[in-house]
């Protein structure tokens, strides 16, 4: 049976959990508690990178959310969540993209800045200038490069989930809200969806290991240029 390395706070986990439920592949839970776990020789065996998350399949590991996303697709193509069609297809790669570059970095300035600040007030721009964007791409589809689930609205649906967490609200834009609207009522989103208080917990262990990643950033000496 399909090994599924997670935890149920990680966004990336949650684009292969979802994906996994969605197409109804059985599979093991494999939970990873993130307090040092992930560090232990056994999980670094399987990753040496130490994140998660991780599936085996029969033997065969795959690291990395979009690239799980799409063995799947490949080894279980039903129901279809990537299309063929070359535009719905660009449309999916494009919405994975923006949400990856452009969407995702936004959460942690929106989690821990005052909402006074310059930093805040950027990201909120950027996060509406996003939503715009996305609008016009969804167009009249009732999901991302077509009238079926695909892997665009998996990956954007997981971050901004996130963002209605932290406050943003997507009362500006009637199509975009109908669409999560839409998705959250899908069983496997409301099976995977954070509580208020387990968000609360990523948001704490989230801001632990941002601060240890900027204390070894200042601790690093300089490198001379020659």
């Amino acid at each position: 049976m399909l090994k599924f390395y997670y935890n149920p706070r990680s966004p990336m986990a949650r684009r292969v959990w979802v994906t996994l439920l969605e197409k109804e592949i059985s599979f093991e839970p494999i939970l990873l508690n993130l307090n040092g776990d992930q560090m232990e020789p056994e999980f670094l065996g399987i990753n040496p990178f130490h994140h998660i998350p991780v599936i085996i399949d029969n033997g065969f590991r795959v690291i990395e959310s979009l690239a799980i996303m799409d063995y799947l697709e490949a080894k279980y193509p039903t129901p279809e969540m990537l299309p063929k069609e070359a535009q719905a297809l660009a449309t999916v790669r494009t919405v994975q993209m923006v949400t990856n570059n452009e969407l995702l970095p936004q959460i942690i300035t929106l989690m821990y800045k005052d909402a006074s600040s310059p930093q805040f007030v950027q990201a909120t721009e950027h996060v509406n200038k996003v939503f715009s964007f996305l609008t016009d791409i969804l167009g009249e589809n009732s999901y991302f490069g077509s009238d079926r689930l695909t892997f665009g609205d998996i990956v954007v649906g997981g971050t901004i989930s996130l963002l209605v967490k932290v406050g943003i609200s997507l009362n500006n834009y009637p199509k975009l809200n109908d669409w999560y609207e839409r998705l959250m009522q899908r069983e496997a989103w409301s099976k995977t969806e954070l509580s208020q208080e387990e968000f609360e917990q990523f948001k704490r262990v989230l801001n632990i290991i941002r601060k240890r990643k900027l204390s070894q950033t200042r601790s690093q000496p300089a490198t001379a240029v020659t």
